[in-house]
């Protein structure tokens, strides 16, 4: 209390706080006599007061049934179940004439509730006699009859598992092909209108083969026979026609992919053409030295490129070229007409192959004479100068020569 002396206990008459007290001190008050005691654990400075766990036997598989010790001997069947129906339904409750009884539950889970009742204190009434009051013990018992249900229980489980892997096996297994149907008359007339149409041609034609293969073909059937193999002689037709639009449309395929790599070799050109011009004295000596090495390293990797593109240009037209050779020596029927023609193909081949390069290093030629003649500046012509253009004149007539030897 704010401002009490405890001097004035003595003159007061008022005894001295004892902390020991309950509702003072340490000790906390008591519980309402209404409410359960829960022992809990108790910590101190130096120790601790803790209950040691019932001690239980390990749990039987299945367990259903309570061992119950400790009762008191005036303890009726009807009181027990009074207890231990908390726990769930009871099935069967055997006494004995000791202070023992086994009791069973209808499921498993309610023996771990009955399990939580062990260890207290039971008394009948309000006797204190010593017939009338007992501790209890709970521990699982080990019964015949929920080992055999259990046993039972995981046998169903085991097929109900064996059922679902092989209705699962069944599921991703693939379908079987189905069963071919026997030959009749009019079975073959619904065949023959199955091979006349082409969504069940493919299913159709292994029926026809698998009656052939049986040997249903006599002299009765023989004509309707006839007429089934007539009517699959009939598809091949639509095959080919087919197999011809199929190749019209890769042709297509072909022809567009030549026209893009044309254009995309065109664009190689040009950027090639202007990394040349870019390096020409009169660009070239206005750029720094940084500028220029990526300049000489975007035209290397860009010439690379044309060349890549341009190779695999030349290889289209030379299997063009070659597919055009091998067909009009198949139209041709003389066999020495077709050496000729592939002799003259493999000429032609070399010729156009001399007249690119022919035509690369006139190029080239032409490239080195103008940067000589814009380093040097000079107006007349030197020995140098005279011999590049004999060089271009006599490449020119050779190049000339060539391209008429390609024409004729």
């Amino acid at each position: 209390v704010p401002g009490f002396d405890p001097s004035l206990s003595m003159m007061t008459g008022i005894t001295p706080i004892n902390p020991m007290i309950p509702g003072m001190g340490l000790v906390p008050p008591p519980p309402p006599t209404d409410v359960p005691v829960v022992k809990e654990i108790i910590h101190c400075k130096s120790c601790t007061l803790y209950l040691p766990p019932p001690s239980t036997r390990e749990r039987p598989p299945g367990c259903k049934t309570v061992f119950v010790g400790g009762l008191p001997e005036n303890a009726t069947e009807e009181i027990i179940q009074e207890v231990f129906e908390q726990c769930g339904d009871i099935t069967a409750i055997r006494k004995s004439k000791k202070n023992f009884c086994h009791i069973r539950f209808a499921e498993e889970f309610m023996v771990d509730k009955a399990i939580y009742l062990s260890g207290y204190r039971m008394r009948l009434g309000s006797s204190t006699d010593k017939k009338d009051s007992g501790r209890l013990h709970v521990d699982f018992a080990q019964a015949r009859d929920d080992f055999y249900e259990w046993e039972c229980k995981q046998r169903m489980l085991a097929r109900e598992e064996r059922h679902r892997r092989k209705m699962e096996e069944d599921r991703l297994r693939p379908p079987s092909p189905p069963a071919i149907m026997h030959y009749s008359e009019h079975e073959a007339a619904l065949l023959a209108e199955k091979l006349k149409d082409d969504s069940k041609f493919s299913e159709a034609i292994t029926v026809l083969l698998t009656w052939i293969e049986r040997g249903e073909v006599n002299r009765r059937s023989a004509n309707q026979f006839y007429s089934m193999v007539q009517s699959a002689n009939s598809h091949v037709r639509r095959l080919m026609n087919e197999k011809a639009a199929h190749e019209q449309e890769m042709e297509q395929a072909k022809e567009s992919f030549k026209n893009a790599l044309t254009g995309i070799l065109t664009q190689f050109e040009q950027i090639v053409a202007v990394f040349n011009a870019s390096t020409r004295q009169k660009a070239w000596d206005h750029f720094s030295k940084a500028q220029r090495k990526n300049i000489d390293i975007w035209r290397k990797h860009s010439e690379e490129l044309r060349n890549a593109h341009s190779e695999q240009l030349m290889g289209i037209r030379r299997e063009e070229e070659m597919e055009m050779s091998d067909d009009d020596s198949g139209d041709n029927p003389s066999k020495k007409l077709r050496v000729d023609d592939s002799a003259l193909a493999a000429q032609a081949y070399a010729l156009k192959e001399e007249n690119d390069s022919l035509r690369w290093q006139l190029d080239a030629y032409r490239n080195e004479v103008e940067l000589l003649k814009q380093e040097k500046g000079q107006l007349f012509r030197t020995e140098e100068s005279l011999t590049k253009d004999q060089q271009l004149q006599f490449l020119q007539q050779t190049m000339q020569g060539m391209q008429q030897v390609l024409l004729r």
